[in-house]
């Protein structure tokens, strides 16, 4: 069982906490209002100094990444999640979430949960980016046939390729549109078409937009029909979608015993700890049952990244 708290410790841990909560608001909301010094040039600018203070971490730690690929909350990848945030807001964020969770997690259940909470917190944040980042790369990866229509459309019109490209981004829905908008205005200032759309290609680690970009590279260098060769490049760009799906529905029930055998053995944990404390004491309060669950905790996740490699075949 837990120490007993003193009513001290209870009411400093609630003030931290709503500390963390007010600094996260101050970062989520920080970046939608237009800032004072736009809407009237001539007004002078208060801050309070929570907001100072914001500002002045969330700079140190742009500073501290900038530069840095490796970071996991990079700004590329920001960009490829769909996030119009800076790595220092999203560090802010998460160190404000993992403080929060650590310390609901020592009132509820002590040190044991205040320090896997701690841990998980930052893993939690680090997945829920992957899973945006891969949600937007398969919405971009759906958008891909339809958006090589408008462009072999446009130039059959009598459009120039990069007025091809603006057109479509223009009837495109984001994440395209978003990312032809951006080829469009690098292209506008400067910079090679064909380096911006191997950079797109880069980003959303798209195979068929690839093969696009390519067949571009060749028309600029050799010439020839670019609309024809686009059609051709979207009948196969079609063909493999449907083979992708049809392994995809083939595979459903390989992902779906996965994830039973994943979330099983958690599930039965939860409830036997609901029904009956008494089974869970043991782990929660002794050194062999912290080790167990960690060696749990291991297994399950070399078990799930080696299902997740049999129900994802390469072609």
């Amino acid at each position: 069982m837990p120490p007993e708290l003193s009513p001290l410790a209870f009411v400093a841990g609630l003030l931290l906490v709503y500390l963390s909560l007010a600094i996260c608001i101050a970062v989520v909301f920080k970046s939608r209002e237009v800032a004072l010094s736009r809407r009237r040039p001539d007004a002078e600018v208060h801050s309070s100094n929570l907001t100072r203070l914001t500002e002045q971490a969330v700079h140190t730690l742009n500073k501290g990444v900038r530069g840095h690929r490796s970071v996991l909350f990079s700004r590329e990848k920001l960009e490829n999640a769909g996030l119009k945030k800076q790595p220092g807001d999203y560090l802010l964020m998460a160190g404000s979430i993992a403080f929060v969770v650590a310390v609901m997690g020592f009132i509820l259940g002590g040190p044991f949960f205040a320090v896997l909470m701690l841990v998980l917190a930052p893993v939690a944040l680090v997945v829920f980016l992957n899973v945006l980042v891969s949600r937007r790369r398969k919405k971009f990866d759906e958008q891909v046939p339809d958006t090589l229509q408008m462009l072999a459309g446009g130039l059959r019109a009598g459009h120039s390729l990069l007025r091809s490209v603006d057109a479509a981004a223009e009837e495109s829905e984001d994440p395209m549109a978003e990312e032809l908008t951006r080829v469009v205005n690098e292209t506008r200032i400067g910079r090679d078409l064909g380096e911006s759309l191997n950079d797109v290609a880069r980003r959303t680690e798209n195979d068929d937009f690839a093969s696009i970009t390519r067949a571009i590279d060749i028309h600029r260098e050799v010439g020839g029909d670019l609309a024809h060769v686009l059609d051709n490049v979207g009948e196969t760009i079609r063909d493999r979608n449907q083979i992708r799906g049809q392994i995809r529905a083939l595979s459903a029930e390989g992902r779906m015993s996965a994830m039973v055998l994943i979330s099983l053995p958690i599930v039965m944990f939860i409830g036997l700890t609901l029904f009956n404390p008494m089974y869970s004491r043991v782990f929660l309060t002794t050194i062999p049952g912290y080790l167990m669950i960690l060696t749990a905790v291991v297994l399950l996740a070399v078990g799930g990244f080696w299902l997740s490699r049999l129900i994802k075949p390469k072609f």
